[in-house]
């Protein structure tokens, strides 16, 4: 079976975090100055889509690592209901990451202008440096991916490459906040980064891991029209990701849900043979997520997970289909690796039933604006904050 472009694209990542960690980090340096860094008491991050996921998997980063409290929500959230109720901890305390690759993301863009109209420090984590999300806020740190090799070019794939660029900027960023607010040494802040540049080499390593393994789940589970994925931690984030890279690539119906909260919810689902697929990085989550994998293969359900060689996830008996993420690394960069069993599955999944990505855009939708009526680029934006 030829590699499809989303296939194409999943095999690019760990060149690409191999090109852009330098530059992040550099730019993130210019960003983060450390005066900046010592008057933040509080981190917020938001974004739509992908661009929220990785916030909220970023959320134990700033937590751990900067020894920040950080609270991610989406943009609609922040910008309606959040902003006006912000800490009163004095002016620029509050620092607000907002990510958009395109930068022109109404709800963001929203979400951007009314945090600095609010006092905060308003910064745009963004692929293009002069939209309208840079014009906005009052820092922007540029998270633009490099071109894709020619023969990729001009494909209309799910996001990958732009994920990956905004989960390495916002890690990049925790680290630097850590070291400039003495939450981190010097030396423990300089591992950390070269950890983060190690990532590519896991990356190449879990992309052939699994490969072969999510095509065998994908033909296995050809009859089932929807799927489950289950994380914690940084890794909800990752479940997240993974059933929207389903939705866009073969159009069915993927829940995300938070590991704990399927015992409570997803258990009691009529269609027995629904595949659930558990994803964890061998930390703090690991122990309940064996018991539910037992759960689930009790009441019928097909158990994939996603989870790092040797560890006990990995080698649990009730596993179907196991999608292997290479070691070592640490629970809060793990979804630099979870996230790509998903979208390699997603990618077989959409070549196997032919399925076009984002339903060719028809049945009245359109590409032009990022969904044409569903107006993601041009919604009415609210310029007042409201409490």
């Amino acid at each position: 079976m030829e590699r499809s472009p989303l296939h194409q694209q999943v095999d690019t990542l760990p060149d690409l975090v191999l090109a852009m960690i330098d530059n992040l980090v550099t730019a993130v340096r210019y960003t983060f100055t450390p005066a900046l860094s010592q008057k933040i008491s509080r981190v917020f991050t938001t974004g739509c889509g992908d661009s929220y996921f990785a916030p909220l998997n970023a959320e134990l980063a700033f937590e751990q690592l900067a020894g920040l409290p950080c609270e991610p929500m989406t943009a609609m959230q922040f910008a309606r209901y959040t902003v006006g109720y912000l800490p009163e901890t004095g002016q620029g305390s509050n620092l607000v990451l907002a990510v958009s690759v395109s930068g022109a993301v109404s709800r963001t863009v929203e979400a951007m202008a009314l945090a600095r109209r609010a006092g905060a420090t308003a910064v745009a984590l963004t692929g293009s440096p002069d939209g309208p999300l840079g014009q906005a806020a009052e820092l922007v740190l540029e998270t633009a991916v490099p071109p894709l090799p020619a023969e990729l070019q001009g494909q209309i794939v799910p996001g990958t490459r732009s994920y990956v660029a905004s989960q390495l900027a916002l890690y990049l960023t925790a680290v630097q906040l850590g070291e400039q607010r003495g939450h981190l040494t010097k030396a423990a802040a300089n591992k950390l980064r070269r950890e983060l540049a190690h990532t590519a080499e896991l990356m190449a390593h879990t992309i052939a891991q699994s490969d072969k393994v999510t095509r065998q789940a994908a033909e296995t589970w050809h009859d089932a029209d929807q799927f489950v994925f289950c994380g914690a931690g940084p890794n909800y984030g990752t479940a997240l990701f993974s059933a929207a890279k389903v939705l866009e690539a073969s159009g069915d119906t993927a829940v995300a849900q938070d590991t704990e909260e399927w015992a409570h919810l997803q258990y009691f689902g009529r269609q027995v043979p629904t595949p659930t697929i558990f994803i964890g990085a061998g930390g703090r989550d690991e122990s309940r997520a064996l018991e539910l994998v037992t759960a689930a293969k009790t009441i019928g359900r097909r158990v994939a997970v996603i989870a790092p060689q040797g560890s006990a996830l990995a080698a649990h008996p009730d596993v179907d289909f196991l999608w292997e993420t290479a070691v070592p690394t640490r629970e809060c960069f793990s979804p630099l690796l979870t996230c790509l069993p998903g979208t390699l599955f997603a990618a077989y999944r959409a070549q196997l039933i032919g399925e076009p990505y984002f339903r060719g855009f028809g049945g009245g939708r359109s590409i032009e604006g990022g969904g044409g009526i569903s107006r993601i680029r041009d919604s009415q934006q609210i310029e007042e904050i409201r409490q």
